[in-house]
């Protein structure tokens, strides 16, 4: 990703972000904070994004932020999910962290999101911890859960 990219990939995090009716359940504060953090975060860790385009346009993102085996962002654009991408996203992260040699990968997300659980199981991740954790993007405290696999 180039930082000319940041602002179709700012768009499509918070519109993946918006879409969750979960995620997005708490008031117009909130929507206004996210979308500046997926932003600002595009904007100053491009770096650490990878794109999937479909068509010629950012179809959906990974990042990874902090550690190493640590899987920060996998956001799809609504109206590209269902088609494959963020397993494709993922899958070829988890290929990256092998190639690096590491042992593991971890991942963690909302503890309502089904479909990214359910997804993240799909591709080997197992749920290791559950309950509630500070999000600094939301500025609360929200329940999660940490899911890892061996590489």
């Amino acid at each position: 990703m180039s930082a000319a990219d940041a602002d179709s990939v700012g768009r499509v995090g918070f519109e993946a972000w918006a879409s969750n009716p979960v995620l997005n359940a708490y008031g117009a504060d909130m929507v206004v904070r996210i979308r500046s953090s997926f932003h600002g975060f595009a904007r100053d860790h491009f770096n650490l994004i990878t794109v999937g385009e479909l068509g010629g346009e950012i179809a959906g993102w990974t990042a990874r932020e902090g550690e190493r085996d640590y899987i920060s962002d996998l956001w799809v654009s609504p109206t590209h999910q269902g088609l494959g991408i963020g397993s494709a996203l993922l899958s070829a992260t988890l290929r990256a962290m092998r190639a690096e040699g590491l042992k593991r990968a971890r991942i963690d997300t909302h503890a309502a999101n089904e479909g990214a659980i359910r997804l993240y199981q799909e591709l080997g991740f197992a749920v290791v911890w559950h309950g509630m954790q500070h999000s600094p993007a939301m500025g609360m405290m929200v329940e999660k859960v940490k899911m890892q696999q061996e590489l």
